[in-house]
């Protein structure tokens, strides 16, 4: 009976292998119609998080990257290092690209108008080229990007390139000054710059003060050397004037700079301190009057006068004069006398009234003003 059983059950596996075409697999039952095929499942899947460029780094990494480019010989082209060591008498060409590029440059070469350096702007890119250098060109060389709305422009901050050229000249390890002796003026509320610049990297270079002989260590909290400054004063006050000097030491030769002035500031920097006085505020018929303007300020600090005056829409004559001094008001303090007087000659009615006087330099103006009469 249970041969016949056993037979009976493996003829229906077959008949079922016929009708499918597949084998059924073992130890697994038929599903039932409408039996869920999909079984439930406990397993944790940690979700996939596409990976999102970060954009600040993207755009500092554009802030960093510099547009300027060294022309080489034969046509090749490098990125020019932040400082270059080059002999004098070498032309440097640089290039940076973009259709509107600006320029900075050692200013010694735009006071003279130097036609040994040349700025073009082509299509792509801006170009400067500098021939029979000297060690007197030894600096900044710096080039950006310009964003213009018609002809208004400003510095693209992303689009900049820059680096600091030494043209190495026998004898010379200095960059060479225009005088023998320079004054430093030293302001209490900003720092000072003794500009004894170097034209060789590797050069050593110390401070040192005539009187009493003495060197002035550069300690880094009150003075730092700067290779591409100088000596710079951190917070200048008045025991840091006299006269001072600077000493290079490169490959076995030594040279002393030339000498610095160090000047103390008396007056805070600021609008003009202006004041204004007349020679006499009533004045007959036939006189002469003068009407002075001073300004008291920082020595290196210039001083602009103008003046608006009764007759001046009659076009009546007057002479106006600007002049300056230094005067040195004790303990060493300096400032600077800066004077405007605006004279009168034959006075008549139409010279009495208000004479204005307005002083201006670069942090501000002040305007002052006396009345003259008619006598």
């Amino acid at each position: 009976m249970k041969v016949w059983l056993l037979l009976g059950l493996l003829l229906v596996h077959e008949a079922l292998e016929d009708v499918t075409g597949q084998h059924l697999p073992k130890n697994k039952r038929p599903k039932e119609p409408g039996e869920n095929r999909i079984k439930p499942t406990n397993k944790k899947v940690k979700p996939k998080i596409p990976k999102i460029k970060d954009r600040d780094s993207a755009d500092s990494t554009a802030k960093t990257q510099s547009i300027m480019m060294q022309v080489l010989d034969k046509g090749r082209f490098q990125k020019p290092a932040a400082t270059l060591s080059l002999l004098a008498g070498q032309s440097v060409e640089l290039r940076c690209k973009g259709s509107r590029i600006g320029w900075s440059y050692p200013a010694y070469l735009d006071t003279f108008k130097d036609s040994r350096i040349s700025v073009k702007q082509n299509e792509r890119y801006g170009q400067l080229t500098l021939v029979n250098s000297t060690s007197a060109d030894t600096g900044e060389f710096s080039c950006w990007g310009q964003l213009c709305s018609g002809y208004i422009c400003r510095k693209d901050e992303t689009k900049t390139g820059s680096t600091y050229i030494f043209f190495t000249e026998k004898g010379e390890l200095f960059v060479p000054s225009p005088s023998y002796f320079d004054v430093v003026y030293l302001n209490p509320d900003r720092q000072a710059v003794v500009p004894c610049r170097v034209t060789v990297l590797s050069a050593k270079v110390t401070l040192h003060r005539e009187f009493p002989a003495k060197e002035i260590p550069a300690n880094g909290t009150d003075i730092v050397y700067d290779m591409k400054r100088g000596f710079v004063y951190l917070q200048p006050h008045s025991e840091h004037q006299g006269v001072v000097y600077c000493r290079a030491e490169a490959g076995g030769r030594s040279q002393i700079s030339v000498k610095y002035q160090l000047l103390y500031v008396a007056v805070p920097s600021g609008p003009p301190s202006t004041t204004i006085l007349a020679s006499s505020n009533k004045v007959k018929s036939g006189d002469d009057v003068s009407v002075l303007c001073t300004v008291l300020g920082e020595p290196d600090v210039e001083v602009e006068f103008t003046w608006i005056f009764p007759g001046q829409k009659d076009e009546r004559p007057v002479t106006i004069q600007d002049t300056w001094r230094l005067i040195h008001r004790g303990l060493g303090h300096t400032t600077r006398l800066s004077q405007s007087v605006i004279t009168v000659e034959d006075f008549e009615t139409i010279d009495a009234g208000y004479y204005i006087c307005t002083a201006q330099n670069l942090q501000g103006q002040t305007t002052v003003a006396t009345t003259v009469e008619f006598s």
